[in-house]
């Protein structure tokens, strides 16, 4: 396996160019640039100010003033295994009952502690695929070692299939450790899932949050007419695009479904420009069907309130 260190290293820009388009490669690496030198900061609306003050601590401090920050932690480590159903009409019968397992917004490099959790919780849980949406690093400008080394551990404890796609904290040149890895990246690509002689097509695109590279139309564009596609986007953003272009099921994360919210789940913060139906949960958009994962870890500061983690099986049905 590479190490964590030497990824950069093992980034072919060429082939990563061809993979994604070079404008939009180009485009990525401008903002990464301005992310790493403290230029740009993905910050909006409150959160605009975290280039002039150190907001994360600032919130840490108030949680451990009001006497709540150990239980935020707690919560914060409280990974629930929530189970989803969503009807997909004209999916080949094949797979009927297929399972996806998704995880979202790991920031591993946040509370390492949360890794043995989710090893932990994964012994034993049936799923047919799994889907990674994104976030895999919490400090945007800081060493992503730490957060690669945990992420390795994490994909050795996967089963197959493995699919993943990038958000806002990750760093284009991590695409070489995690393939190497076993962790397949989709760069506005898809992957086909074959069964019984039957097709699945699972469509990933880059971060369409900060970044804004996503090419839903390209992606779309891999998959034959008539079969049933998958879409995996970090931030549920593009939602009436998806819906546009016909993909039967949206899956996303990015929101943390507020993180720390008011009781009964009402999210303090929206940081996606989506309406707050699709902050967490299930939700549609005409004819596609869509899901928010709340996120399995968390961003800036570990803990959360009335908003517990999440890892997510997707169950696939057919209409009746």
């Amino acid at each position: 396996m590479i190490h964590p260190s030497a990824a950069a290293g093992y980034t072919d820009y060429h082939q990563l160019a061809a993979r994604m388009g070079p404008e939009v490669l180009k485009r990525r690496m401008r903002k990464q640039a301005g992310l790493w030198a403290g230029e740009l900061h993905q910050g909006s609306g409150f959160f605009k100010c975290e280039g002039l003050i150190p907001l994360d601590d600032m919130i840490l401090f108030l949680l451990k003033l009001a006497g709540v920050a150990e239980l935020g932690r707690r919560n914060y480590l409280d990974v629930q295994i929530v189970h989803n159903t969503v009807v997909l009409p004209e999916m080949p019968a094949a797979f009927a009952g297929f399972r996806l397992l998704q995880l979202s917004d790991l920031h591993c490099d946040l509370e390492p502690e949360l890794m043995d959790v989710i090893i932990e919780r994964l012994r034993g849980l049936a799923y047919d695929a799994v889907v990674l949406t994104g976030d895999y690093h919490n400090k945007i400008g800081g060493a992503h070692d730490r957060s690669l080394e945990l992420m390795g551990r994490l994909v050795s404890n996967l089963r197959q299939t493995r699919l993943a796609v990038l958000g806002n904290h990750d760093f284009i040149e991590k695409v070489a450790f995690l393939e190497a890895a076993g962790l397949r990246v989709l760069l506005n690509e898809s992957e086909r899932i074959e069964r019984e002689g039957d097709s699945l097509w699972i469509c990933g695109v880059d971060d369409p949050h900060f970044f804004r590279t996503h090419d839903l139309k390209k992606v779309r564009a891999q998959v034959p007419p008539g079969e049933t596609a998958i879409l995996l986007s970090h931030s549920p953003e593009p939602y009436r695009q998806a819906a546009g272009l016909g993909f039967a099921l949206m899956l996303s994360g990015h929101t943390h479904g507020g993180q720390c919210c008011l009781p009964g789940g009402f999210a303090l913060v929206k940081n996606a420009a989506v309406p707050r139906s699709m902050l967490a949960g299930s939700w549609r958009q005409g004819s596609l069907a869509g899901y928010t994962s709340r996120g399995t870890g968390g961003c800036g500061v570990p803990a959360r309130f009335f908003c517990p983690p999440e890892m997510t099986i997707h169950t696939l049905k057919r209409a009746p």
